[in-house]
């Protein structure tokens, strides 16, 4: 797939993992649309544009027209915008579980079904997907925002395969622990005491863009953590008992009041 003369909408392009696809994809020749809440937060570049949209609004179907209808030439998505809250399943806000609902499932649910059908009109498009190993492994601290990317990740699979005859592209990119303004301190703290490796927004984005290029359906990011999916799947008793082991110290960063 070709990134030069594209026009791409990037959702989550302010921080993180969106705001590191900004420079290649410009130096690939792509122009870029940021949509966000704080569309100010994005700098003035030729080639790169910023509208306000909230995901989560009640009105999303409605930002998108009007996104849209002021950016007709829109032939790509990247929806890489995410919510995360790291907490005890009984002591998550309930304004944490909707705001990772909303974002990180409903919207990308809204987007595909505004897009989708004006791609087909066009006769080409892409829809790109950043989920999470998450949304392969259910783990512990993190029910909802699993939730939302098992949901999202069942999405893209169906999306993907009752799209097959037509020609709209629908990529599913699974990045493993990132290190954005999204994980608080005590997360990563969680993961060095675990061992977890942590990649940088850059090497994320980089994979993402390969994937674009060559039209990956999906791609899991990391090892071992992508062998850990297909043990999930196949033996999820093995994931079990890893993550039994690793239970106490997950509990000890759990119990300490830390919540965001």
């Amino acid at each position: 797939m070709r990134l030069h003369d594209r026009e791409y909408l990037l959702l989550g392009g302010t921080g993180g993992i969106g705001r590191a696809l900004i420079e290649p994809l410009l130096a690939a020749g792509a122009r870029v649309i940021v949509a966000a809440r704080r569309p100010e937060r994005v700098p003035h570049r030729p080639g790169l544009s910023s509208v306000q949209l909230d995901l989560a609004g009640d009105d999303l179907p409605d930002q998108l027209e009007r996104l849209s209808s002021a950016y007709p030439g829109i032939d790509g998505v990247i929806h890489c915008a995410g919510q995360n809250r790291f907490a005890a399943y009984d002591t998550l806000p309930l304004a944490a579980l909707a705001a990772q609902l909303d974002v990180n499932l409903r919207s990308a649910m809204l987007v595909a079904r505004h897009f989708g059908p004006r791609f087909q009109r066009l006769g080409a498009g892409t829809l790109v997907f950043v989920g999470s190993t998450f949304g392969s492994i259910g783990y512990p601290g993190y029910t909802a925002y699993c939730a939302s990317k098992f949901g999202l990740r069942g999405f893209t699979e169906a999306l993907r395969r009752e799209l097959a005859d037509t020609p709209v592209q629908v990529i599913y990119v699974a990045p493993r622990a990132t290190a954005t303004a999204m994980n608080p301190e005590p997360v990563t703290a969680l993961n060095r005491a675990l061992g977890n490796t942590m990649d940088t927004p850059e090497r994320v984005a980089r994979e993402i863009l390969r994937a674009m290029a060559r039209g990956d359906r999906r791609r899991f990011l990391g090892w071992p953590e992508k062998l850990f999916v297909v043990v999930n799947g196949v033996l999820p008793c093995l994931v079990d008992r890893a993550l039994l082991k690793q239970l106490p110290v997950i509990r000890r960063f759990l119990d300490s009041g830390v919540t965001s």
